[in-house]
């Protein structure tokens, strides 16, 4: 109760700005720059604030750019701005899904462009190819990856971040990755990836809920060996200070559309899973990610719409009005991952043979198939969590290994 409530006064002053840190991990072909002892009220400082840390290692280099419009300094100014502004040799801004500025809808083909403001050429990681091609990369040295994640498997900035790990391995490019917290980096849950579901939604072993930082699961990519060949790409990890796994942390912007506030970021683990389903998730409302609803009024007494709007695309159960639950209340925080709306859901689904709208995707989801199949079978959810709990416990102790922050 009174972490809830601490939380709650975060949320209201807009972020947190306190914890303490722990050294850097290092892995055998990897650099960290190592992080102090600092003390716990010391306020928190991201990656790319360190610039005294990672600057030198940009001079007389060529540089790219995977960012998005996350990648700004606390008083707004982006990272390629200040870098162009600092004389640094900018070539080339990769973007990642959901655009160079964040705006285009989920799923949406990203396309190569010019960035207005600095005259540099935009390629997409989106698009045609989502891994850049070694002719992408020609006349680079460093590529920067700085992309806020909301420490979920399914969202898609830490496979691009895995790709572009692969891609500078098999060029002989450096990948300088710049840390940011985890906003669910307080709990571990979800069953592990298993390969044979692995796709874009998730590309390596890890849980739903992994725990991990961005500059925390590269180190585990390249040290575990699971970028493509076995490869071990040159990185670089710039770790942020004053941050621990159990600092609540509260996104200054929205990471994408869909996710529109720190409800939403909580919430995603848990309702996220109802995409491949008849459930909408409130794509086309102004409470993404905080209601959940189907065309029938046996799912609730809350009602909604879905229309089309920015950054919502003919979104499912577009023009039709939704029962369900509001859940803008419940206390996510706290909640961390629950399967209980997606049982209630299925349990109350007049057909259940049509509530699945893609099991395939589904599995991708889940990383398995063991979660369909056992909700599937009416088994409760302590049931599927003792089934997943093992490789749970496995991937709990592989962690440790990597972790840069105190837990």
């Amino acid at each position: 109760m009174l972490k809830s409530f601490v939380y709650l006064l975060l949320v209201l002053s807009w972020g947190c700005r306190a914890g303490t840190s722990v050294p850097g991990t290092e892995v055998p072909g990897t650099k960290t720059t190592e992080t102090p002892q600092v003390p716990v009220q010391q306020p928190l400082k991201l990656g790319l604030e360190r610039t005294g840390e990672y600057l030198p290692l940009l001079k007389g280099k060529r540089v790219g750019l995977v960012v998005n419009h996350t990648t700004i300094f606390p008083n707004g100014t982006h990272l390629a701005d200040s870098l162009k502004s600092l004389g640094v040799n900018v070539k080339t801004i990769f973007a990642p899904e959901h655009g160079f500025r964040g705006m285009e809808a989920d799923g949406a083909t990203i396309k190569d462009g010019v960035d207005t403001r600095t005259g540099l050429p935009i390629v997409s990681l989106y698009g045609t190819n989502k891994k850049a091609t070694p002719q992408q990369l020609a006349g680079l040295d460093v590529l920067i990856f700085d992309i806020q994640d909301v420490g979920v498997r399914y969202y898609t900035y830490p496979s691009t971040m895995h790709l572009l790990m692969e891609a500078c391995a098999e060029n002989g490019k450096t990948c300088l990755v710049l840390d940011r917290p985890n906003p669910n980096g307080h709990f571990i849950d979800g069953p592990v990836l298993d390969r044979k579901f692995a796709s874009f939604v998730g590309m390596n072993p890890v849980p739903v809920v992994h725990g991990l930082t961005s500059g925390e699961l590269a180190l585990m990519i390249n040290g575990e060996g699971w970028l493509a060949g076995k490869k071990r790409c040159d990185l670089t990890v710039i770790p942020c200070t004053g941050y621990t796994h159990q600092t609540p942390y509260v996104l200054p912007v929205k990471p994408s559309p869909n996710l529109p506030n720190q409800q939403s970021v909580l919430l995603y683990p848990s309702i996220c899973l109802f995409e491949p389903t008849i459930v909408s998730v409130g794509r086309g409302t102004d409470t993404q990610f905080q209601v959940i609803g189907a065309p029938d009024p046996a799912f609730g007494t809350y009602t909604f719409t879905p229309v089309e709007k920015p950054g919502a695309h003919k979104p499912p159960n577009e023009g039709k009005r939704c029962y369900g639950e509001d859940l803008r209340r419940v206390d996510a925080y706290q909640l961390r991952f629950s399967l209980k709306y997606l049982l209630d859901f299925y349990q109350k689904a007049p057909d259940k043979s049509n509530f699945f709208t893609s099991e395939s995707y589904f599995d991708k989801l889940a990383g398995t198939d063991l979660i369909r199949t056992m909700l599937v079978a009416g088994r409760t959810e302590e049931e599927i969590r003792r089934a997943y709990e093992p490789g749970l416990v496995q991937y709990k102790e592989l962690r440790k290994k990597y972790l840069l922050y105190a837990d």
